[in-house]
């Protein structure tokens, strides 16, 4: 799990088929490798902020013991602590990882599930920046539409993924 969650501080700001080349490549490093071998790791991936990413990581190894716990809480409880208490995790990485792990009442709103919503007049705007209220009100209309799919909106937003880029990597 703590993989799954270096990938998510990983794909923020660059890809998800990165992040998978980073999780084959690194392995178990997530949780081993000193900072300056995980940063090494990561300049070798291509990672495009290497130095921050592993500080990232490596200062998020405290949670290790944790994750099952966080888990099984509420997803407002588990994202609220993801976003307040893990580096490198904000609105979008922690619904990411909490998709990733099985939850399927969370939406990732990436650039890609937020023009669809603007093409299809849902939203005015893609907004800049994040905050707990424009994450979880945009999320809401997403659920709203993924309820006429009759699909709980994790899924719903791997079906529109494939639909905008033809491929889901993970």
């Amino acid at each position: 799990m703590f993989s799954e969650l270096s990938f998510c501080v990983l794909t923020a700001n660059w890809s998800a088929k990165g992040g998978i080349k980073a999780q084959k490549e690194i392995g178990n490093g997530f949780i081993t490798f000193s900072l300056e071998e995980l940063e090494i790791a990561l300049r070798k991936v291509g990672h495009r902020f290497p130095k921050t990413r592993a500080k990232y990581i490596y200062q998020n190894r405290w949670i290790i013991g944790n994750l099952k716990k966080i888990i099984s809480l509420n997803n407002r409880e588990a994202r609220e602590f993801l976003v307040k208490n893990i580096k490198g995790i904000g609105w979008k990485e922690s619904s990411h990882f909490l998709r990733n792990v099985g939850k399927c009442d969370i939406a990732i709103l990436d650039k890609h599930i937020l023009k669809i919503l603007r093409d299809y007049k849902l939203i005015e705007e893609i907004p800049k920046f994040w905050n707990k209220k424009r994450y979880l009100t945009i999320e809401n209309i997403f659920k709203i539409v993924s309820k006429e799919f009759d699909i709980c909106p994790g899924k719903f937003d791997l079906y529109v993924w494939y639909y905008l880029k033809g491929v889901v990597e993970k």
